[in-house]
């Protein structure tokens, strides 16, 4: 048996009811950002430096290598202190992060007694999508760049379509960081 519509919507009960289910569906099916961990520090220690002891080496930035480092870098400095370590062969660790296109990422970068990166681990990504970063082929091109280039996102590292705000903040977190080494790891 066909209902009537009512009179003061122009729909009939069902096609509100479903017309209200569908809507409520839609929004709690929107995409949400969730923080998912991949790793930890001491974890991506290990896979950064595997065999190597690494110590902790409080390095706080005084307001004059800040302006340094980010007028080199094109980056600006927002933490004054770095979680850094270093082994006994003058190479770095250090775990920093960078916002993505919403949300931090929390990264970990190695750096070797010149200066250039040997590895780059995602600790913690945040956003609801872009986690391609975390693919080995497309971290792997910072292997080897120092402070020497300021590395662009295209030029010389390739973008991921859907993670582009990641990648590009991801390049330039780097970029600090080859700097601050150059400014201020190197003497200590």
């Amino acid at each position: 048996m066909k209902r009537a519509p009512d009179p003061r919507s122009g729909m009939n009960r069902r096609e509100l009811v479903t017309g209200t289910a569908a809507l409520l569906c839609g929004l709690f099916a929107w995409p949400t950002a969730r923080a998912e961990t991949y790793l930890s520090v001491e974890q991506a220690q290990r896979l950064i430096f595997p065999g190597r002891t690494l110590t902790r080496v409080p390095v706080v930035l005084d307001a004059a290598q800040r302006r340094r480092i980010a007028t080199v870098s094109h980056e600006r400095v927002r933490q004054a202190e770095l979680r850094a370590w270093k082994s006994d062969a003058g190479e770095w660790f250090i775990v920093d992060n960078v916002i993505g296109k919403h949300e931090n990422i929390d990264l970990a970068v190695g750096l070797d007694s010149q200066g250039r990166v040997t590895g780059i681990e995602i600790l913690t990504y945040r956003e609801s999508y872009g986690f391609e970063v975390r693919n080995p082929r497309w971290r792997a091109q910072f292997r080897g760049r120092d402070h020497s280039r300021l590395l662009k996102l295209d030029d010389p590292i390739r973008n991921i379509s859907g993670a582009t705000l990641s990648c590009r903040h991801i390049t330039d977190g780097v970029n600090r960081l080859t700097h601050t080494w150059n400014e201020v790891l190197r003497s200590l």
